[in-house]
């Protein structure tokens, strides 16, 4: 049993090795390649990736699975994840045979919990990729290459048709890929469960598909928009001295300095700029994230590097026993969106951490900052005022762009929208939820790099980030009561060490189900979300 393990450890840390050379090459091309190297760099993704998808699919690993006692879930549907099991009675503590005794049926009971957990998570891994054919594989590496080129470009100049054709061809790879994995078909053609879009959304929260996510994303939706009318119709909070010149040197000089003060390990960690921020980790000890600067607006570029930050942490807090591992990476996109939009607002927009660093703030930007103080700045920072860029969105209103997105995708994987029709529905959706219309593509349907990338299904996660987040959160400041006291002395040690300890650590060990219900005894809500927004703008707005 020891050598079968060994060796399977071996031929996973290959494969993940693989994984993190391509990203590192789509990291590249995001940031320093240079514009006439697109379609090599596709090829290149294109090889890289393909071998990836070779060592995961080798025929080696799935003997070395059986000898080791893995049983598919036949329940999963092709599913990467499970339901709340054993293992959340203990979440957040170390996972030992006991508190993860309910995996036993889907590896072999006699392994440690830490090698069943591995021989779990890989033989999902394992089993979804050997749906995908090697061709496949590479062409949608290829295809997402050339997509994402297309995209920037077709951004820059505010052109949807030119970006068009590349996204119904990512739209069909998609549909075939969740076919593949036995989503979909004609059986489920019209966007009911089991349908290819509920794949593509199991692929990134597994346990959840469509029509959960609208359980939660419908109400959710009209709690919002009563907050928001309220705040409507109330007195804004002066922010002009937002919109003067901010030497985007100094942006980035303070930006740096404000990661640093979080904990971010330049050693392991790195910063860079591309035209729409993201992280990506290419090892255990080599993480990487970027935003993008406004002149006229310092908050955007600072609020997307806090927000990548929290993603960084997140992937530097790993266990280092689940180094090189299948098991090496976040549970779920909604668990790590948990992580960096709970630094980016909760932490980073609260009133605590600006008084923390709003004197640092001032002497970088002394000019356009006279006479204003920290209350101002604070209202100012957190002033709600529907924006058509997402990621330029107040905390109130960003849920309701994410749920437009969720909507939209459904509609476009059910047939009943198309791409070309993608612009016109997008603008009407815009206007219907926020009551504002982009003023040409760039700023409307074009502004995100997701789709390029292939990404469907990936939005919601944003918005189950939110929910996943103050759940976590409050249960944070009832294990550490002083923290508000901490983030004014700029002292976040106790912070991380509850995030890393009850959630971080885990990597893919427990599902999020299992991780949720482990660290808060309760199922997903929009409820610890929506009260934390009603008594932060209750005050802020005095409504």
């Amino acid at each position: 049993m020891n050598g079968d393990l060994a060796r399977l450890h071996a031929l996973d840390s290959e494969r993940m090795h693989l994984s993190r050379a391509a990203a590192a090459l789509r990291w590249d091309q995001e940031t320093y390649l240079p514009p006439l190297g697109v379609e090599d760099r596709a090829e290149q993704l294109a090889v890289v990736e393909g071998l990836a998808h070779e060592k995961l699919i080798n025929p080696e690993i799935g003997e070395l699975l059986d000898r080791l006692g893995f049983e598919p879930d036949t329940a999963a549907n092709g599913a990467a994840g499970s339901g709340p099991g054993a293992a959340a009675a203990n979440a957040g503590a170390a996972i030992d045979g006991a508190a993860n005794a309910g995996a036993a049926a889907l590896a072999g009971p006699d392994l440690p919990a830490l090698e069943r957990d591995f021989v779990r998570v890989l033989g999902r891994d394992y089993r979804r990729a050997v749906q995908l054919p090697p061709d496949f594989v590479r062409e949608c590496a290829r295809t997402e290459g050339l997509s994402q080129a297309a995209w920037a470009d077709a951004r820059k100049n505010s052109d949807f048709a030119a970006f068009a054709p590349h996204l119904e061809r990512l739209i069909v790879l998609a549909r075939q890929k969740a076919e593949y994995w036995g989503w979909g078909g004609p059986a489920a053609s019209g966007g009911g469960p089991n349908s290819a879009y509920d794949g593509l959304l199991d692929f990134h929260e597994p346990g959840l598909g469509a029509e959960r996510i609208a359980a939660l994303f419908g109400p959710l939706r009209k709690r919002l928009s009563a907050l928001l009318a309220k705040i409507a119709a109330a007195p804004p909070p002066e922010d002009a001295f937002l919109h003067r010149r901010y030497d985007v040197r100094r942006q980035g000089a303070f930006c740096r300095e404000v990661l640093a003060g979080l904990g971010f390990d330049r050693r392991r960690a790195r910063l860079d700029r591309s035209a729409h921020p993201f992280t990506t980790t290419l090892g255990f000890n080599d993480v990487r994230i970027t935003t993008r600067y406004q002149e006229t607006d310092p908050l955007p570029g600072l609020f997307s590097v806090i927000h990548e930050g929290g993603h960084a942490f997140y992937e530097l807090s790993l266990d280092p026993a689940l180094r090189s591992s299948c098991l090496a990476e976040g549970v779920s996109m909604g668990i790590h969106e948990s992580q960096s939009r709970l630094w980016e607002n909760v932490i980073g927009r609260s009133r605590a951490f600006w008084r923390g660093w709003f004197p640092r703030f001032k002497t970088y930007f002394a000019s356009p900052l006279k006479g204003v103080d920290v209350e101002q700045f604070y209202r100012a920072v957190n002033r709600v005022f529907p924006s058509p860029v997402r990621v330029e969105a107040d905390e109130v209103s960003y849920s309701l762009h994410v749920i437009l997105r969720f909507e939209l995708e459904q509609r476009l994987f059910d047939g009943t929208l198309t791409v070309r029709e993608l612009p016109e529905a997008w603008n009407a959706a815009m206007k219907d939820s926020l009551g504002i219309e982009p003023k040409d593509d760039a700023e409307g349907v074009l502004q995100d790099v997701h789709w390029s990338m292939g990404a469907f299904g990936y939005f919601p996660s944003y918005v189950l980030g939110n929910l996943y987040g103050l759940q976590f959160w409050e249960k944070l400041r009832e294990a550490v009561p002083d923290t508000g006291a901490a983030l004014e002395k700029r002292d976040y040690d106790a912070v991380h060490t509850w995030l890393r300890e009850k959630i971080q650590c885990f990597g893919r060990r427990l599902s999020p189900g299992e991780l949720l219900l482990g660290v808060t005894g309760k199922e997903l809500s929009a409820d610890p979300f929506v009260r934390y927004l009603e008594e932060k703008y209750t005050d802020l707005y005095g409504i």
